[in-house]
């Protein structure tokens, strides 16, 4: 039985592995969705910049929390976050679950919602559907929601909480370090993922959270670096992915999303 989620509604978790599907409906105008996650610790902060799960650095250091990509439906686009909750440190009491969108408004984002799935069953109904409605539209980044411990367990709270300054202020709100040299010169060049529109998405793929063809290999050491117990996707190109991607001393980096 899936729940409907009401904002600020929660349920509690029996599933050890849970994959949080942002969906949305595509159109002329619709920008680019991009799901994302921070780990917080026990004071609401990420501990470090690694506490950050987006576009550019799709994996957690500890293994536990990854991007899977993006995919085309019959029901719409998705992007895709996954995260083994019986793994994840202890220092860790929440997981925000973020949207955002490239370039625009979410006003402008048509029928989004957030579905959290039993990993573990993938293809069975989804736990819980919460339906994101912006307060004011002018939203660039949601929170849709959050996991976060209860006593041994997980729950999951629906949130939709929005940020008009996009996905560099909703970050540096909860502590991640932001490099704006190089924001700055991309965005004067013209540079970035963003700025010639969304990369149209692949076909629908066979089997869930595997490569998806956006015309980027990975780098060589990207590719080097995965560890066989990655998890789905990681390691492959995802819709504005960026294989050249080095997370500088100031943080990470923005520009072009």
């Amino acid at each position: 039985m899936t729940h409907a989620m009401s904002k600020g509604s929660n349920i509690p978790l029996d599933a050890t592995t849970v994959r949080a599907v942002v969906r949305w409906t595509a159109g002329q105008g619709t920008p680019d969705v991009d799901a994302s996650a921070l780990l917080l610790g026990p004071d609401g902060r990420v501990r470090s910049d690694e506490d950050f799960v987006f576009y550019n650095q799709p994996r957690h250091p500890s293994g536990k929390v990854w991007r899977l990509g993006k995919r085309r439906g019959a029901d719409g686009l998705t992007d895709t976050v996954q995260a083994e909750l019986s793994g994840v440190e202890s220092a860790v009491g929440r997981i925000l679950l973020v949207a955002s969108a490239d370039g625009a408004a979410f006003d402008r984002v048509r029928a989004m919602s957030i579905l959290l799935y039993d990993a573990a069953a993938p293809d069975g109904e989804p736990l819980a559907r919460f339906d994101i409605k912006p307060e004011t539209g002018r939203e660039t980044a949601l929170i849709c929601g959050e996991l976060y411990r209860r006593g041994e367990g997980w729950k999951f709270r629906a949130l939709g909480e929005g940020y008009s300054n996009g996905l560099k202020g909703l970050a540096t709100d909860f502590g991640i370090s932001v490099d704006e040299s190089e924001e700055a010169e991309e965005d004067s060049s013209g540079a970035g993922a963003g700025a010639g529109g969304a990369q149209p998405l692949p076909p629908e793929a066979p089997t869930y959270g595997y490569p998806q063809a956006v015309g980027v290999a990975p780098a060589a050491a990207v590719t080097a670096a995965v560890p066989a117990t990655a998890g789905p996707g990681y390691g492959y190109p995802q819709a504005g992915y960026d294989p050249e991607f080095r997370l500088p001393p100031q943080g990470p980096q923005f520009a072009g999303r």
